[in-house]
């Protein structure tokens, strides 16, 4: 379900490796970065009118319950199958992907998912 040469999952892979604790597994067939819980999925998918619609350049994260609302006006922001119920989004990403917004939606969800120690170490960086 996905290329391990993708080199927007290699940016992913990037910023998830950057967080404490990080690590990577697949998790019915696509990459998931976790700690103790996953924080990031890397593709997903919705079912729309009957019909299974993938995006398998995205992140799927639990975002910052404030950002929510916003982030669901985007075009680009998908409600994905199975994780959604529980508030996760799926953000698709391109050539004018900004991977500042990434880092920021990848840090939201670590920090909502994470051990507190995880996220005190994170803090604790300069």
């Amino acid at each position: 379900m996905f290329d391990d040469d993708d080199p927007y999952l290699a940016r992913v892979r990037g910023i998830a490796h950057g967080f404490p604790g990080a690590d990577e597994k697949v998790s019915h067939g696509r990459p998931a970065f976790f700690t103790g819980k996953v924080f990031c999925y890397y593709g997903g998918s919705l079912k729309e009118a009957g019909e299974w619609v993938q995006h398998p350049h995205a992140v799927v994260v639990v975002p910052d319950p404030v950002e929510r609302p916003a982030l669901l006006e985007d075009p680009r922001v998908f409600v994905p199958a199975y994780l959604g119920p529980s508030g996760w989004l799926g953000v698709d990403l391109g050539d004018s992907t900004d991977w500042s917004e990434v880092q920021e939606l990848l840090d939201a969800s670590y920090r909502l998912t994470a051990p507190k120690r995880l996220v005190a170490e994170l803090d604790g960086r300069t």
